[in-house]
């Protein structure tokens, strides 16, 4: 029997729809937000919990929309480089992907309606901000990721907003080393975005979707992806130096080697090849983002 002819389970599909490799991007924010929040005494549990189990759904719900948009708009064709995308691929019907992406962001928004109970109204605000945005990037009848404006949006909402959000949830304030923090890993999965896009220079052009490395073509997507990773250092490393943090703030440069071998790669390398160095940036944020909030636990416990 060809074990390779096997149906694929119904779980695996709904898995491959999720895709896993891309949630350190949501989890990463949250992390670094709530590390933030203890380093200010302000850290709380359950609180913490709720959001990262928000985050990680309303990236799942908007995996699922991004499935089923890029498909009915033709983005998503037989000829795609990336990893399989169910719709496209024929696993599940457009109707079903969207029924889970309804489902996925409901569950959000229950988790949201404690937090706004824990945390006031602004919690509110801002889930609804990012259901919308996440609905926006390839839904709808002007979605901004075919315009060119992804990496902007992607900055604000998995960075910004994020890290903010995770902070103000736990102190119900807002904070300057709160946004601080955002923006280094920010900047980093913008470059997650950076090289998703690179490697789909060509289809999209084809199907229209104007992404901004279409715009810049290959060697100016190529060299967004590394002014995104080494600012996101030097940012990280100006903030340890400068007095805005502690000299803990030096623990992500353990990851910059990796960083430099993944720009390597991506000088080096277009097509299908870049969805290892998609996978690669993924845990570069992880690792980036466990780092940092490593640090800031740190400057608390051993300030130096």
């Amino acid at each position: 029997m060809d074990i390779s002819a096997k149906p694929i389970s119904r779980t695996k599909i709904w898995l491959l729809a999720a895709r896993p490799r891309t949630l350190p991007a949501a989890a990463a924010p949250v992390i670094i937000g709530s590390a933030i929040a203890f380093a200010d005494g302000s850290f709380r549990l359950l609180p913490a919990l709720g959001t990262l189990a928000a985050a990680l759904l309303l990236q799942i719900g908007a995996n699922f929309a991004n499935d089923v948009f890029d498909y009915q708009k033709g983005a998503d064709t037989a000829g795609r480089l990336g990893p399989v995308r169910v719709t496209q691929a024929g696993m599940l019907k457009p109707g079903t992907v969207k029924a889970g992406m309804w489902v996925t962001f409901a569950l959000a928004a229950l988790i949201g309606i404690y937090l706004a109970w824990v945390s006031g109204w602004p919690v509110i605000a801002i889930g609804v901000a990012a259901i919308l945005a996440a609905l926006l990037y390839t839904g709808g009848p002007f979605p901004y990721g075919y315009r060119g404006l992804g990496e902007l949006f992607v900055f604000l909402f998995f960075g910004v907003a994020a890290v903010m959000g995770t902070y103000y949830i736990q102190a119900v304030r807002f904070s300057l080393k709160a946004f601080i923090g955002s923006v280094p890993i920010g900047l980093l999965i913008v470059a997650i975005l950076a090289v998703n896009n690179l490697r789909d220079i060509q289809t999209d052009r084809a199907s229209g979707k104007n992404t901004l490395a279409v715009r810049l073509g290959v060697q100016g997507a190529r060299q967004e992806y590394l002014l995104a990773v080494l600012l996101a250092y030097l940012i990280t490393f100006l903030q340890a130096l400068s007095g805005m943090g502690s000299f803990w703030l030096l623990l992500p440069a353990l990851t910059l080697p990796m960083a430099v071998d993944l720009i390597t790669f991506v000088y080096k390398n277009d097509g299908k090849a870049l969805n290892l160095a998609l996978g690669r940036t993924g845990q570069l944020v992880l690792y980036f983002g466990l780092a940092y909030s490593t640090a800031c636990i740190l400057a608390r416990l051993l300030p130096l």
